[in-house]
């Protein structure tokens, strides 16, 4: 669910996929907080300079300007439901690796 598309205003929903093994690339969102809810698989978060695990039923709040990237270190795809306020733009998104 996007502005762009779907007439709300102040957010975006999307559900990510991530298959076993991979991480995503390293990245920030200059203004956008951003929520990640974990609804199938398992993995490891790494927000800022901290890591730990993460399973179904996790949430994560990951303020704007935080560094953040997930990777899957289960045996099934880890799935993901992403929420960003504002809503989710390239422009907002840094990769820093």
């Amino acid at each position: 669910m996007h502005p762009q598309h779907h007439g709300n205003s102040n957010q975006s929903l999307a559900e990510a996929t991530v298959p076993v093994g991979v991480t995503t690339l390293r990245h920030l969102h200059k203004n956008s907080e951003e929520i990640y809810h974990i609804t199938q698989g398992s993995g490891k978060m790494t927000l800022a300079e901290k890591y730990f695990p993460v399973s179904v039923g996790d949430t994560i709040c990951i303020p704007a300007n935080t560094t953040h990237q997930i990777e899957n270190t289960g045996d099934t795809d880890l799935v993901i439901l992403c929420v960003c306020s504002p809503a989710y733009s390239h422009d907002d998104t840094v990769l820093v690796d």
